[in-house]
């Protein structure tokens, strides 16, 4: 059995990061129902991400919603409001992301559940909090990357501000949810208590940041700076970065510069000898470190740094990598099956437990395709319309 078979999840959330929380439980054996708007669903059904349509809905929302049931309803119905409580009733977890006040309006806060269920573990994330001026602010990746300091990092230091090329806030957020469920779920167990796990897309991002952001505040308020060129982390110093080779490209993390230049065969680098100029000289080691790798292939470099046990790699696509033995290795690819037939292929959970890969071959819901079951089991007095 896997760590949360015959636990309950009610997961009213919808695009990344509520999802991306729940999936994580289902992964883990966790059974979760999605409650979906009637004749919509989750609004992440049609945003589409790319010009990718898989089996007529988004290829995102194939992707985190794997594994889950879906039980279409109307909230503005009190029919319907009754059987979602008769579900809550039963439940383990509940978990929504809606902007502060829209549960409160349902009837389906953190009192109202607890009154209903008080052993239940509640989980919410918001975009910025529940207080502030901020809090009704729309809680979408790009703007919570753009508003905590995060596209400051990326990029060189003439490129201006650069977003990260995932929904990294969404994510994080996720998987704190996820924690501090899991956390409730063990006093559960052990005290049969209830909890209110409340987790912001804002503080997940400034959490992102503690190593910088610590460094930042202990040095006087001194901005990060990016290097002009290469650069990778505003706070390391050269040769931290990605370089052109001469077919490709090559990825170096810290390191000596003088032994880095006398395994390279760059006379020029070996003259850096104090330790303080990699940071104080960082472009200017780097433009000479960027002019001296394009000489070679990447796998000549390779050749010479991996030996020395010098932290570097290749830089590949998506392509290369999964004809890697590297990946192939590790099984991260898993195909599932929707219930009209439709097969594709997602990433697998990336935790294992007792040595075994979490795998399942269930694919995304229809909209409302667990209806009928999910009333037969779970809604014992409640009249449903035809």
């Amino acid at each position: 059995m896997r760590p949360l078979e015959d636990y309950l999840v009610i997961d009213f959330s919808q695009f990344l990061s509520g999802p991306s929380a729940s999936l994580r439980l289902a992964d883990m054996g966790a059974r979760v129902i999605k409650i979906e708007r009637l004749g919509v669903g989750d609004i992440c059904r049609t945003l589409y991400t790319s010009n990718l349509i898989m089996n007529g809905e988004s290829s995102v929302f194939h992707a985190i919603n794997r594994n889950k049931e879906s039980f279409e309803v109307d909230l503005k119905s009190e029919e319907d409001c009754e059987m979602v409580r008769e579900l809550l009733k039963k439940a383990d977890v509940m978990i929504h992301n809606f902007r502060p006040g829209v549960m409160e309006r349902l009837g389906f806060d953190y009192p109202a559940v607890s009154a209903l269920n008080p052993a239940i573990v509640y989980g919410e994330i918001s975009g910025y909090g529940t207080n502030g001026e901020w809090k009704n602010k729309p809680g979408q990746d790009l703007l919570l990357q753009s508003v905590t300091g995060l596209t400051s990092l990326t990029g060189n230091a003439d490129s201006g501000p650069v977003a990260m090329g995932l929904s990294i806030v969404d994510m994080l957020a996720g998987a704190h949810l996820a924690q501090g469920i899991l956390a409730c779920l063990y006093r559960k167990a052990v005290k049969n208590e209830g909890g209110f796990v409340q987790v912001s897309m804002m503080e997940s991002a400034y959490d992102f940041q503690f190593e910088t952001i610590t460094t930042f505040m202990n040095d006087g308020g001194s901005l990060p700076e990016r290097s002009k060129q290469n650069n990778a982390n505003a706070y390391l110093g050269a040769p931290y970065g990605i370089y052109q080779t001469e077919n490709g490209y090559l990825a170096l993390a810290m390191g000596s510069i003088p032994q880095l230049g006398n395994l390279l065969g760059c006379e020029q680098l070996e003259e850096y000898i104090e330790v303080s100029e990699a940071f104080d000289k960082r472009d200017e080691i780097k433009g000479i470190l960027a002019s001296h790798l394009l000489t070679q292939t990447t796998e000549k470099w390779l050749s010479k740094l991996e030996p020395a046990d010098i932290w570097c790699s290749d830089v590949l696509n998506w392509n290369a990598l999964m004809a890697h033995d590297g990946f192939k290795v590790l099984n991260m690819i898993q195909e599932v099956q929707m219930i009209d037939g439709y097969r594709y292929e997602t990433t697998r959970c990336p935790i294992r437990i007792d040595g075994e890969l979490l795998t399942s071959p269930k694919g995304s819901p229809k909209l409302g395709q667990d209806n009928e079951k999910i009333i037969k089991e779970f809604i014992t007095h409640t009249t449903v319309n035809a």
